[in-house]
């Protein structure tokens, strides 16, 4: 299942999250150990280079595109092979929805946008879409030409 996804600004202020089947109380404490593991490791890392982290059968991975931190975590067979899939997908949408890697306010100047994406590749915890194409056109409220 895929637990989380977090998007934060530079100083760890949180942009976008996503919880699916985490308590409200363990939501809180995964999103501070989510900033405290990006402000940790994060320092000098180029655009889109794929961190990953490991605490029990829960998986994390992260990176930073532009001004933003991005964090996808998962667990049993939402391994970290999986959420490199699902973090790519995400980093390129939001690249595509800035037209470039973004800034803070880039990125909230698109935040809705960014937002119906981030629901049509994920629902409830599950993958829904990995294609980026599938879910430009699902976004603009066309229905799919292959059903």
């Amino acid at each position: 299942m895929l637990l989380a996804i977090l998007i934060a600004n530079s100083e760890g202020n949180i942009l976008v999250e996503r919880f699916s089947g985490v308590p409200t109380e363990e939501s809180l404490h995964r999103r501070s150990f989510l900033v405290r593991l990006g402000a940790e490791n994060l320092k000098g890392v180029k655009n889109e280079e794929l961190l990953v982290a490991c605490h029990k059968s829960v998986f994390v991975v992260y990176t930073i595109l532009g001004g933003v931190s991005i964090y996808v975590v998962g667990k049993e067979e939402y391994d970290e092979l999986v959420l490199s899939e699902v973090i790519y997908v995400i980093t390129s949408i939001v690249r595509d929805a800035c037209g470039k890697p973004p800034s803070e306010r880039l990125f909230l100047d698109k935040y809705g946008k960014i937002c119906l994406c981030l629901d049509e590749i994920v629902c409830m915890g599950l993958l829904e879409n990995t294609e980026k194409d599938r879910i430009k056109r699902l976004v603009r409220l066309k229905p799919p030409l292959e059903l």
